[in-house]
């Protein structure tokens, strides 16, 4: 409850629905929202696969860059 209330203050609206056996319902929570920030955190972890990029080998942001690029094309080509 505490991260929920932090990130209110910050002024972004928190998606973190509540546990199952909590006294306060999720009626407030965008359900339609929680499923983009699933897809996003699913993108990320995703993305982490790939050892280059999650421990950033490369040395020059353009060679980082190309090779963040070419693993959004890997990952997203399939679907």
């Amino acid at each position: 409850e505490a991260l929920r209330n932090k990130i209110g203050d910050k002024g972004a609206i928190p998606v973190i629905p509540r546990k199952k056996n909590s006294k306060v319902g999720n009626d407030d929570i965008d359900w339609c929202l929680y499923k983009y920030r699933h897809l996003v955190e699913n993108f990320f972890a995703r993305l982490k696969h790939y050892r280059g990029i999650a421990t950033r080998y490369d040395k020059l942001k353009r060679n980082y860059e190309s090779t963040l690029a070419l693993a959004y094309c890997i990952i997203w080509l399939p679907m």
